[in-house]
């Protein structure tokens, strides 16, 4: 009896808190659909007070723009996560290796750089005169390949497979690759998930490189689209304000129809990767 009360105190605490995360992302979109002279008398609400597609008319305007910025985004997210998740796992995996000589001082190397830089003069010259990526789709890919971070969480969770298990296949005559992809990449899914997860999340939500190296309006990312768009709003707002004191320009509605078109498809990734997410954060984090 007691058991079964525990279990449903807690089923009940987990339910508050889920929907206490949720509210916060109901009012940002009910607030997407409400009228903004609506928004600005009365603020925010769990429904509609008085219902409007005036934000989303206003960013569709030029949708032929806004699809294909959710385009670029998408095939730089895909290839991206693919990419780095390879160049990540196969960096990580010979400094679990106590049988690899360099393995303190490469380990080191990608230490420090998560301490140091080279600056940004620096990053934006190799990019655009030495490796010519500016005004290319690789401009948004190639910076964020290796992070030094998930490098050494990845390490960490390899360290974690038995070696027993590398000698065995060793004496049955595998080799070295053979042992990555058949015996430690099949190990690895909660690590190789979640760190594909932040990855994702990072090619996503990016502006910054957009806002560095990309002039063609063909190559927009979706972020750095919505960020100037946003910007837009705000001066047209500002000076209508000042022409005619009358706010109708959907400032405020249009920010919140902003952010559900930009954190609608992400989340659904989600689904696909929580039931490694916590097993990934919590074996990585147990050894160093």
């Amino acid at each position: 009896m007691n058991n079964t009360l525990a279990k449903g105190l807690l089923y009940s605490l987990l339910m508050v808190l889920s929907i206490i995360c949720i509210i916060p992302l109901w009012l940002v979109l009910s607030a997407s659909f409400t009228l903004e002279t609506e928004l600005t008398l009365n603020g925010y609400g769990l429904i509609p007070a008085q219902f409007s597609l005036d934000a989303y008319r206003f960013i569709f305007n030029d949708a032929g723009q806004l699809i294909n910025s959710y385009m670029v985004t998408i095939v730089v997210t895909i290839l991206g996560t693919i990419f780095a998740l390879a160049i990540t796992a196969l960096l990580s995996y010979p400094l679990s290796r106590k049988d690899f000589v360099f393995r303190n001082s490469f380990s080191f190397y990608i230490f420090f750089t998560m301490l140091f830089n080279g600056g940004l003069v620096p990053f934006y010259i190799l990019v655009s005169q030495y490796l010519h990526l500016r005004d290319t789709v690789w401009a948004l890919i190639i910076p964020y390949l290796v992070q030094p971070f998930y490098v050494l969480l990845m390490r960490s969770f390899f360290s974690a497979i038995p070696t027993s298990l590398i000698e065995s296949a060793k004496i049955d005559g595998a080799g070295e690759l053979y042992i990555f992809y058949k015996i430690i990449v099949p190990l690895s899914k909660p690590v190789l998930s979640t760190v594909g997860l932040f990855m994702s999340l990072i090619y996503w939500n990016d502006w910054y490189l957009g806002l560095l190296f990309i002039e063609n309006r063909n190559l927009l990312p979706l972020q750095y689209l919505l960020m100037t768009l946003m910007t837009n709003i705000e001066v047209m707002s500002s000076n209508f304000q000042a022409s005619s004191g009358l706010a109708r320009i959907p400032t405020e509605s249009a920010r919140m129809a902003m952010a559900i078109l930009a954190v609608g498809p992400i989340a659904f990734v989600y689904m696909f990767f929580q039931k490694y997410f916590v097993k990934g954060l919590t074996v990585g984090a147990v050894k160093g």
